[in-house]
C-alpha cells in the first residue's frame, strides 16, 4: 500500500483498497475505454469526501497530482467513471434515502442509492422521479445527477437537472458549500466571502457576465441537452443565482456531490398504452410531431426500427412472440398517456389513435398493465444488441446518443442508415422519437486493428451529421472521456474556452476527474481504448439501452 493510501486510510473512516483485483474491476465502466485507478476508496460520510479532497489539494499544491473520481454503479458509457488517481465509490455506504416528505413528495439522498430502490419507495407514496435511465435497476441517483439523466418519460417531465432543487458539494480544496436558487442579495454575501466558494462564486460570477451573450447563443434549442455546461441556467434576468444546474451534468468534473435534494412527481400506475407500426419512416417522423404538439401530451413517445426487430427475430426469436406480425414494419412507435385525470387521459388516447391512424399505422391501445409490460418488451428488447457476442464482435456505445430536432428525425434517421452502408455495419435503431434522441451501437470487433481503426472515423462523421441537423452530441448520457473532444466542433471554440475557464475556476490543480469533457483530446484516448468490450460488471442485472 502506497503512502497516500496509507495516509488515507489512517484518517478516514471508509475502506481504502489497493489490491490489483480491486483496482481491475474499477479500471472499466460501460465504456469502449480502460483506466486503472491506483487506490479504491468507499467513503462513509461527507467527511471522508472532505478529508480526501483537502488531502489531494494540499498534494498538488506541491506539484503532485492526485485525481479523483467520483463513482456509482460504473454504467456511465463515455469514460467519465473511470480514472488514474483515486477512485471514490458511493453505493458501498452512501446509499440512504435522508428524509421523504409525503406531502410535497420532496427527498434528500445520498448519491450511491439505486435508482430502482428509490423508484419503489417513492411509489408506496405515491410519487416517482421520472428522468430514470433505462438502467433504473442497477444505475445510481448520483451518477444520474452527474450525467443529467433522462429516459422514457422526458418527452414530459424533462431531464435530472429539472428535478435537482439543492445540493451539498464538496469542493476541490474540501470545502463543503450548500447549492440552491439565491437572490440577488444573498448572491452579494456569497460574493463578499473570502473563502473558496467565494472565490468560485466571484470569478464565476464575472465570467458569466463577460461572456453573457455568448453563453446564451450556445444553448442548444433542444428538448433535453447533456453536452457541455449549463452555464446559461445559472444567472437569472432577475440576478438569482444557482450552481445547482451547472453541476448537473457536469460528470464530478466541478465539485463531488455529498447530498442532493429532488423533487417528484405524482405517480399514476393506470396508463394508456399505444403501439403503433408504420410502413415507412416519413409517416412516423409526422405522427411523432402531431403527438408532440397534442393539448396534454404523451409521457413516452419512443421507437424501435424493423433492423432491430429482425435482429431480435433472428438471434431470440421468442421474444416478440405474440407481440408484433411479420413482417414487421419499418417503425414501431410506442407512445403512453399518464394523465392523472382518467377523462383527459382517454380523450388523448382517442386522439392519437386517430392520428396514428391517419398515417396508415396499425394501432393496439392496452390499458392492462399486465399486458402493457409485454409490450414494452418491443422497446427494451434493444438489450438484446446490447448484450450480443458473435467471436469478439460486441455492440459498442461509440455514437449512441446524439439528439436532434424532433422535426428533423426522419432525415436523421435516413442518414444514419446511410453512414452504416458505407461502413458495411448492420444497423439497428431505438430510443426516444418524441426528443429526436435515438440510441444505437455499431457491432466491431475491439480486438482487430480494423475495427479500431474505424471507430473514431465513425465517430467523427456521426458527430459532423448530428451537428449539421442542428443537433447535440448528448441528449442524456453526458460528454465524458467519448465526446469531449468534440466539444469544441459542437459549441465553437469561444464557448470551449469559456467551458475550459470554468473548470479552472472550480478544480484550479485538476484533481476533480481530469480528461473528462474539457482539457482531452482524441490523441489522449486513443491509447486508452479497451482490447476487447465486456458489460460483466452489470450481469446481475439484464443491462438495458
Amino acid at each position: 500500500m502506497s503512502k497516500v493510501a496509507h495516509y488515507l486510510q489512517e484518517h478516514l473512516i471508509g475502506e481504502v483498497i489497493t489490491s490489483p483485483d480491486a483496482r481491475r474491476y474499477f479500471a472499466t465502466d460501460t465504456s469502449i475505454f480502460t483506466l486503472t485507478p491506483a487506490i479504491v476508496v468507499y467513503p462513509r460520510n461527507e467527511n471522508d469526501i472532505r478529508k480526501t479532497a483537502r488531502f489531494t489539494w494540499q498534494l498538488a499544491e506541491k506539484g503532485r497530482v492526485i485525481p479523483i473520481t467520483a463513482r456509482g454503479a460504473g454504467t456511465d458509457q463515455t469514460g467519465a467513471a473511470i480514472g488514474s488517481g483515486i477512485m471514490m465509490v458511493f453505493p458501498a455506504h452512501m446509499n440512504k434515502i435522508l428524509e421523504l416528505d409525503p406531502k410535497s413528495g420532496r427527498v434528500a439522498l445520498q448519491p450511491g442509492i439505486n435508482f430502482g430502490k428509490l423508484q419503489q419507495t417513492l411509489h408506496t407514496h405515491g410519487r416517482f422521479l421520472p428522468p430514470y435511465p433505462a438502467s433504473i435497476e442497477y444505475c445510481t441517483v448520483g451518477g444520474s445527477i452527474a450525467n443529467n439523466a433522462a429516459g422514457e418519460k422526458s418527452i414530459k417531465y424533462g431531464s435530472m437537472r429539472d428535478f435537482v432543487r439543492s445540493l451539498r458539494v464538496v469542493l476541490a480544496n474540501g470545502e463543503v458549500i450548500e447549492t440552491r436558487r439565491l437572490s440577488k442579495r444573498e448572491l452579494n454575501k456569497k460574493l463578499g466571502q473570502s473563502t473558496f466558494e467565494g472565490e468560485v462564486y466571484r470569478a464565476l460570477d464575472t465570467l458569466i457576465e463577460e461572456n453573457k451573450e455568448l453563453i446564451a447563443k450556445a444553448k442548444p434549442d433542444l428538448p433535453k441537452n447533456s453536452s457541455g455546461y449549463a452555464l446559461a441556467e445559472v444567472k437569472r434576468k432577475d440576478g438569482s443565482f444557482d450552481l445547482t444546474p451547472l453541476l448537473v451534468g457536469s460528470q464530478g468534473t466541478l465539485g463531488i456531490i455529498s447530498e442532493a435534494v429532488i423533487e417528484t412527481e405524482a405517480h399514476n400506475p393506470h396508463t394508456s398504452l399505444l403501439v403503433a407500426s408504420f410502413k415507412n419512416i416519413d409517416e412516423a417522423a409526422r405522427a411523432t410531431l402531431e403527438l408532440k404538439a397534442l393539448p396534454a401530451p404523451p409521457s413516452t413517445l419512443e421507437m424501435v426500427d424493423d433492423h432491430l426487430l429482425n435482429f431480435i427475430d433472428k438471434h431470440n426469436p421468442n421474444q416478440l412472440r405474440g407481440l408484433l406480425e411479420k413482417p414487421f414494419g419499418r417503425f414501431v412507435l410506442l407512445t403512453e398517456f399518464d394523465d392523472q385525470n382518467q377523462r383527459m387521459q382517454k380523450r388523448m388516447t382517442k386522439k392519437a389513435r386517430k392520428i396514428l391512424e391517419r398515417y396508415n399505422a396499425d394501432v393496439r391501445i392496452e390499458t392492462d398493465p399486465e399486458q402493457q409490460d409485454s409490450l414494452w418488451k418491443i422497446r427494451h428488447s434493444a438489450a438484446s444488441v446490447a448484450s450480443f457476442y458473435d467471436g469478439g464482435t460486441k455492440a459498442l456505445p461509440i455514437i449512441e446518443d446524439g439528439i436532434v430536432p424532433t422535426e428533423k428525425l426522419g432525415e436523421y434517421i435516413e442518414s444514419v442508415y446511410a453512414l452504416y452502408a458505407r461502413y458495411n455495419l448492420q444497423v439497428a435503431l431505438w430510443g426516444h422519437a418524441g426528443s429526436g434522441n435515438l440510441h444505437m451501437q455499431p457491432m466491431l470487433d475491439l480486438s482487430q486493428l480494423g475495427d479500431r481503426q474505424k471507430i473514431f472515423r465513425i465517430i467523427d462523421e456521426y458527430h459532423t451529421l448530428v451537428l449539421s441537423l442542428g443537433g447535440s452530441l448528448s441528449g442524456e448520457h453526458g460528454d465524458g472521456r467519448l465526446r469531449g473532444p468534440y466539444l469544441a466542433k459542437q459549441f465553437g471554440q469561444d464557448v470551449y474556452d469559456v467551458f475550459t475557464s470554468l473548470k479552472i475556476i472550480f478544480d484550479p490543480h485538476g484533481t476533480l476527474n481530469p480528461g473528462v469533457k474539457v482539457g482531452i483530446a482524441l490523441d489522449d484516448v486513443k491509447p486508452l481504448l479497451r482490447n476487447d468490450y465486456t458489460m460483466s460488471h452489470l450481469y446481475e442485472h439484464m443491462p438495458r439501452t
